[in-house]
């Protein structure tokens, strides 16, 4: 493209700088970097107005720089994309034809990357190094460039080595053609994220040599004593002995936790308290992402119900709720109707209750609402992961029967199959290969739960059985092949895997055939919920509702001994990675190449 013919870079331009210091993308910061997007800024004497007034562009100029980011008067190093964590919002309109240069200023890394998350791209523009192109060396530039082909709520990050860890994503918002099918008076983005200051390697590694570094609420006798009182000593021992027979906790509820973490929302941390303007009688839009490595949310504005109206970017018929959980890499687009001239409190309360994000939303600067205390920690029960059969059966070790018995029950699963939510299911974990430690003998369909932690409180959570599209369905209900995925685990060991196979292990990829049809089944054989993200195509979930009305996902959050159904069209040829939106997961071996031929 020649210098005259180049498109104005997002902070390219003096008038385009001035435009936007005016707006106030400055604020106190560290030496000359841009500590806050505009889009993200607020102070206690500064609500963030929305983003109705930022118009689509089709040329976005991206860098990679290190930057210094202070939290709560600590500083660390950030992979900051144009100074900023998050980055800036990246905002598209649909059927327009979209560029992005994209340059690597990291001097000392292999490579940087941005994954355009949910977004349906020819492959070589999926921003995956060592499934669909080499990465952004040093120095480089590589431009992405595509076609807009949907619309809705996404966010983009790096897929290179760890640096989503460490500030590298920032929201993707693309508007219709068309009017969308609800109104709103005002709109916010909502980025959630969790921030250490230890770098990501040493997270890494720490899980890796103990996976309960980081984990401070272990269960202690007074947390048995408790059960007995509440269940009787043979209830508790019943539930809780099977678990330290399995070397497993009903508390495997995250490897990294707020003891480490910091919880942010728009990059800020819950004392620097994010703030969003609204109008009483106004109907507010907030785009939820869970932009975080390692931390699913449950989500909820204290006094207020909220609209669901899209997820994952695609509209779904509206379901009040009062409640959320929000895997890794999903998006919520809610809507809200504030009646009352007063500060609310929008409450992220991380799953394993370690700690919380959490912004306010007000009509007038200064104003605060109550902040929820956390919720006691939940703890798993047999129920929860699928081996209710194991309860009571370990009063002094398993008897041969029992053995003998459980052993016939995993080799009829294996020769027969188990029966699944549309039809029977492979049964395909090796109990005796080291990677996987648990093999789930029950598997259950848990769309209508909410999720261990959840659903006790007296007001409505959501469930995935609440999803009903509201998108066309362009694709046939007749199913050309089915195909199981096996999610396994050895936390023990730190070893994440698909089929009892890390990604080093795998044989090659996973074979999709082009415009088929395709019902894939997931069963988590694991006690942890996984963000399973598929890139280039949707996933349509099976929910029970008709064909026309069945939800799509990018991502799905799988619950422990969960079993449940996608059916896929695969609309792009080339290689995709498939893999746990848990990013040290991912890089402890749960990640697959899905080829499309």
């Amino acid at each position: 493209m020649a210098q005259e013919d180049k498109p104005e870079p997002l902070f390219g331009t003096r008038r385009r700088f001035l435009q936007m210091l005016g707006a106030g993308v400055f604020t106190t910061g560290i030496n000359t970097t841009f500590p806050l997007a505009a889009w993200a800024l607020s102070s206690p004497k500064y609500l963030h107005d929305g983003i109705r007034n930022y118009q689509p562009q089709s040329y976005f100029d991206l860098a990679f720089r290190y930057t210094p980011l202070e939290i709560d008067g600590r500083t660390g190093k950030a992979t900051a994309i144009n100074g900023t964590v998050p980055g800036p919002l990246v905002r598209w309109r649909e059927g327009d034809t979209v560029t992005m240069d994209v340059t690597n200023h990291m001097q000392d890394t292999k490579h940087a990357s941005i994954h355009w998350h949910g977004i349906l791209v020819p492959f070589r523009m999926d921003g995956v190094p060592g499934v669909n192109f080499n990465g952004i060396q040093p120095g480089e530039t590589f431009r992405y460039q595509f076609q807009v082909k949907q619309a809705g709520t996404y966010w983009y990050h790096s897929h290179s080595h760890l640096q989503e860890q460490s500030g590298s994503y920032g929201p993707l918002v693309i508007d219709p053609k068309e009017h969308e099918p609800f109104h709103y008076d005002r709109d916010h983005v909502i980025v959630l994220s969790d921030w250490a200051f230890t770098d990501p390697e040493t997270l890494f590694r720490n899980i890796n040599l103990s996976p309960e570094y980081y984990i401070y609420y272990k269960r202690t006798v007074f947390d048995y004593m408790r059960d007995v009182r509440n269940m009787g000593f043979a209830e508790a021992n019943a539930e809780r002995l099977p678990f330290r027979r399995m070397n497993m906790s009903p508390r495997d509820l995250s490897n990294v936790t707020g003891y480490i973490y910091t919880y942010l929302m728009n990059g800020h941390s819950p004392d620097m308290n994010w703030s969003g303007r609204f109008l009483p009688g106004e109907t507010v839009r907030l785009r939820i992402i869970n932009a975080s490595s390692m931390s699913n949310f449950d989500v909820r504005i204290p006094g207020l119900d909220m609209d669901v109206v899209m997820v994952d970017g695609k509209a779904v018929k509206p379901v009040r709720c009062h409640e959320f959980r929000i895997g890794v890499a999903e998006t919520y687009d809610v809507l809200i109707m504030p009646r009352e001239a007063r500060a609310y409190t929008l409450y992220a309360e991380s799953l394993d209750r370690s700690g919380y994000a959490r912004g306010t939303l007000a009509p007038e600067p200064g104003m605060a609402a109550p902040v929820p205390a956390l919720r006691p920690t939940p703890d798993r029960r047999l129920e929860d992961i699928g081996m209710g059969m194991m309860k009571g059966k370990y009063f002094g070790g398993m008897s041969d029967a029992m053995k003998e018995k459980l052993h016939h029950k995993r080799m009829q699963m294996q020769n027969d199959a188990i029966p699944g939510p549309n039809g029977p299911m492979p049964f395909l974990p090796d109990k005796d290969n080291p990677n996987v430690a648990m093999v789930v003998m029950n598997p259950q369909s848990r769309l209508g739960e909410p999720g261990v932690g959840l659903g006790h409180d007296g007001w409505k959570v959501l469930t995935y059985k609440d999803l009903v599209s509201a998108e066309p369905q362009p694709y046939r209900a007749s199913v050309d092949r089915e195909m199981c995925i096996n999610i396994t685990a050895n936390m023990e060991r730190f070893v994440f895997s698909l089929d009892g196979k890390k990604f080093t292990e795998q044989p090659g990829p996973y074979l999709f055939r082009h415009n088929e049809r395709l019902r894939l089944f997931l069963v988590n054989h694991s006690m942890m919920e996984h963000p399973m993200h598929l890139h280039g195509m949707w996933m349509q979930l099976e929910t029970g509702a008709s064909h026309e009305q069945i939800p799509y996902k990018h991502t799905i959050l799988v619950k422990p001994g969960e079993a449940l159904s996608v059916l896929i069209t695969p609309i792009e040829k080339g290689d995709w990675a498939f893999h746990c939106h848990l990013l040290y997961h991912m890089e402890a071996g749960m990640f697959q190449v899905v080829r499309v031929a």
